[in-house]
Order: structure tokens, then C-alpha cells, then sequence
């Protein structure tokens, strides 16, 4: 097993999308400012159409979509919400391309990471035009999966365009355990949605990195323990780390650090705290969890990025950026000496 087709680069800190507050400008000057591993900020506060569903639907290529009883149910043809969201992506964009243009970061090769909410947990939260979910007909499953490769390529393409920047993508997958194990809440309790298989789900995985061509994560299943991520070469995974392994976990997240995985460690929390943790603090913690489990310091250098626990759409603007800025001065400390710590 090696992990070498991931690719994401190590030693730094980023967050995982979600920003607090409503303009997009604040938030990529947040972003740019407080790490080196920039992303396209999510501010899923501003409602229909910029949460991550409705993010995903802008960059669908021919699914339009519109919001039915609170619920994103795919149409024949785009309405206001299809048009709102593409709109607000639009929107990101701009502010993202005005701020690089004016700090002279166009064509500079930086970094810039744009996540998206991964085919399945899209097909597990959109309905078909009969109310059914997605993920319940194969056929539209797998449209839904050729049409999110097809954006994210032409999506990539406009970023390296606008910014020249080095683009690495994440796909977002919270529901992927309730489509393996097929527990997607159905129409009605009398139509289980059948369990996917894990065969078919990496199969489609692996054929969007090809397609791509980009360094690849993978947030929301689970920990490297997961036998999905295991059978992933081409993807980096992202971890909270925010409640402690199990034994049989640490055995396994070394497996996988030890075959080349790329981790994006969640070690900041991402509310105010009573008390401000130190990067010094965070990073002596990451250190001794890699002795604990038999690893090497090095792969705090060479095989993990620092992140906050999860998204910080519900922090306070303030602690967003701190816990930005922790993230990557935490990541700083491990790339410099691990053994040191």
C-alpha cells in the first residue's frame, strides 16, 4: 500500500472551508493573511445556495437544481436557486482574484485548496424530481458523479487561470458512512436505500482524481482506520483528533502514516477555548501521539497538515482567524525539527 499519488504538500496549515460571516472578501483577506496554504473560503451563513449543497450544485455541469420543502431537488432546468448559487460562487471568485491582483500573488505558484461536498453526500442530501434521494438510483448516482468531475476540472482550470495558482482539491463526504452502511433516511420507511458498496465507491473516487489531475483530500470519512481510506492511494485524509484513538486506531492510523498517507491533523479547536492553546503546546502533543504509536517524528514534517477539528462557519470571526494562525504556526514548529519537540 502506498500513498503517493496524494501528492497534498506537508509542513503547513490550512483550514477545512467554512468561514464565519457573509463577505467574501473578509474572509479570503483572513485566509491569505493568517496561512500558506490558502482555500477558497465557504460562507455557508450567507443561506440557500452557499451552504455546501448548494455550492456543489454550482459546479454540477447540466444538473440544475432548485429548493423544494427544504430540500435541493434536482429539475430540468435552472431556477433562481441554481442561479443564486452559481452567483455566489461567482462572487467568491472575484474577491478571491481582486485580493491576490492587489497583494501581487497572481502567478506566484501559491498554494490554494477549494473543497466541495463529494458526490455521495450530495447524492445522500439531494432529491430526485419523485422526492427520492439520488443515491437510491444508480444511473443518477453516477451522473451526478461524472458531473462533479467534469465541474471540478473546469473549476480547477478557472482558478489556475484567474490566479496561477497550485491547486489542490477536497471533497467533503460527512454522509459517506450512512451510504455505505445504508442508512440514508429514505422517502418512505417502507423504501430502504440498499447500501453502496465500498468496491464501486472507490472505484468512482479514484477515476475523479484521474480525471482531475490534482492533489486530492478526503474529509468526512471517518479516520485512517477507515477500510475506505485504506484502499484510497490517491487521497490525503482528514482527522480530528479532538477525541482520543482507540488502540486498534493508533495501529492503524501508523499503518497508515507509515505507507506514505498524507494526514490533515484537526488539532485547533474551533471555538474560543478559556485558554488560548500555544502552537508549542499543539505540536509537543502531535509529537508525542507519533511516539505513542511507534512512528518516526519525521512524518510531522513529511506526511501531515495542521487544521482546526472541523469547519469554523460557527466561530467568532476573531477566533477564526486565531485558529487559522495557530494552525500554521503549529505546522511551522513541525516542519522545522520534530525531533525537537
Amino acid at each position: 500500500m502506498t500513498f503517493v499519488g496524494s501528492r497534498v504538500p506537508t509542513g503547513l496549515g490550512t483550514g477545512l472551508g467554512p468561514m464565519p460571516g457573509v463577505d467574501p472578501a473578509e474572509a479570503v483577506a483572513v485566509v491569505s493573511g493568517e496561512t500558506d496554504f490558502a482555500f477558497v473560503p465557504e460562507l455557508p451563513a450567507r443561506g440557500i445556495g452557499a451552504d455546501p449543497v448548494g455550492r456543489a450544485g454550482a459546479v454540477l455541469i447540466d444538473m440544475p437544481f432548485e429548493m423544494i420543502h427544504d430540500a435541493y431537488r434536482l429539475t430540468s432546468r435552472p431556477g433562481s436557486v441554481t442561479r443564486r448559487a452559481r452567483d455566489l460562487l461567482a462572487r467568491d471568485l472575484d474577491a478571491l482574484e481582486e485580493h491576490w491582483d492587489s497583494n501581487g500573488l497572481i502567478d506566484t505558484g501559491k498554494l490554494l485548496k477549494v473543497q466541495l461536498c463529494g458526490p455521495f453526500t450530495y447524492s445522500a442530501q439531494v432529491e430526485l424530481r419523485n422526492g427520492h434521494k439520488v443515491v437510491r438510483d444508480r444511473g443518477a448516482r453516477l451522473d451526478v458523479v461524472a458531473s462533479m468531475t467534469d465541474g471540478l476540472v473546469e473549476h480547477v482550470k478557472e482558478l489556475r487561470r484567474r490566479l496561477g495558482a497550485e491547486i489542490v482539491v477536497q471533497l467533503d463526504e460527512q454522509q459517506i458512512d450512512a451510504v455505505l452502511n445504508g442508512s440514508v433516511p429514505p422517502l418512505t420507511r417502507l423504501d430502504a436505500i440498499p447500501p453502496v458498496p465500498m468496491s464501486l465507491i472507490v472505484q468512482r473516487f479514484e477515476e475523479m482524481a484521474a480525471a482531475i489531475d490534482t492533489p486530492m483530500i478526503l474529509h468526512g470519512a471517518s479516520t485512517p482506520q477507515s477500510a475506505l481510506v485504506r484502499m484510497l492511494p490517491s487521497y490525503a485524509v482528514t482527522v480530528d483528533l479532538s477525541t482520543p484513538s482507540t488502540d486498534i486506531g493508533k495501529d492503524r492510523m501508523a499503518e497508515f502514516l507509515d505507507a506514505g498517507g498524507v494526514m490533515l491533523a484537526g488539532v485547533v479547536p474551533t471555538s474560543r477555548p478559556a485558554v488560548e492553546p500555544r502552537p508549542e503546546e499543539i505540536a509537543q502533543g502531535l509529537a508525542r501521539l507519533m511516539d505513542e504509536i511507534g512512528m518516526n517524528r519525521s512524518v510531522l514534517r513529511d506526511n501531515v497538515v495542521v487544521t482546526p477539528h472541523s469547519g469554523l462557519a460557527d466561530a467568532a470571526p476573531s477566533w477564526a482567524a486565531s485558529a487559522l494562525r495557530i494552525a500554521s504556526q503549529t505546522a511551522e514548529l513541525l516542519a522545522s525539527d520534530p525531533a525537537a519537540l
